[in-house]
């Protein structure tokens, strides 16, 4: 549920804010998988639950599905975006080649503060795995990729890898099964030719690193990704939910 500040907050705060805020909660709950990969998403029930009206709430459901986590169906409805195997696959193809360069240009470029970012986020990442918190595991390594995009500057990389930054912390929570020790000292080694300046070294341990994932990750997705679905037809149903199989 949204925060309300009193009975008639909605008319108290611009439409753009609400947009924005209904976003945040329902990409939270689509990134965690607290609504899951082929969910019907019933807009009477979402306006009521966060309390706003539906004009904003279709705003956020156009922006999410700007981002990939929704599809909308024009006078239908709409259901939390599949994630299918051909997904999985497709975002490695561009992810081993973006983000190294991203990793390239932020040992280059990176400075005490932006160093002590990606520390921070590797820090919580080790905090996260020691008390096997599988959520803050996700956040924490999806937040260390996110903080280089940050510090490579460079804006149009920034513009093409930011809209996939949803996408990235989905699939870590997906794919959480993965060994978080691994990917730690994955994280670590990248921090290390980041902090040593070595762009080379940067470069090929990001490309090690995400190649490194993608077996392991389509074969994880071989256990919760969606057969082909219609969204027309999940959109006409009155089920209110599909689970990820077993």
């Amino acid at each position: 549920m949204l925060e309300r500040g009193s009975v008639n907050a909605e008319t108290d705060l611009p439409r753009q804010s609400l947009r924005d805020r209904a976003c945040a909660e329902l990409r939270e709950r689509i990134v965690g998988l607290d609504l899951l990969p082929g969910r019907r998403l019933v807009e009477r029930d979402l306006a009521a639950e966060l309390e706003i009206s539906r004009i904003p709430l279709r705003e956020a459901l156009q922006l999410l599905a700007a981002e990939g986590l929704v599809v909308i169906v024009p006078r239908q409805g709409a259901i939390v975006a599949p994630f299918t195997t051909a997904d999985v696959r497709d975002l490695f193809d561009v992810r081993e080649s973006l983000e190294v360069l991203a990793a390239r240009l932020a040992a280059e470029r990176a400075g005490p503060a932006e160093l002590a970012a990606l520390r921070a986020q590797l820090d919580a990442a080790r905090a996260a795995t020691a008390r096997r918190d599988q959520a803050a595991i996700a956040a924490a390594n999806a937040g260390f990729h996110a903080v280089i995009v940050d510090v490579c500057g460079n804006p149009l990389l920034q513009s093409m890898l930011r809209p996939l930054e949803s996408r990235v912390r989905w699939l870590f929570h997906l794919t959480k099964e993965r060994d978080p020790g691994e990917q730690c000292a994955e994280h670590e080694d990248l921090y290390a030719a980041i902090a040593a300046g070595d762009a080379d070294a940067a470069a090929h341990i990001a490309f090690h690193h995400v190649a490194s994932g993608r077996e392991p990750s389509l074969a994880l997705a071989q256990h919760w990704s969606l057969p082909e679905t219609d969204p027309v037809t999940a959109t006409r149903t009155r089920r209110r939910g599909t689970r990820v199989r077993e």
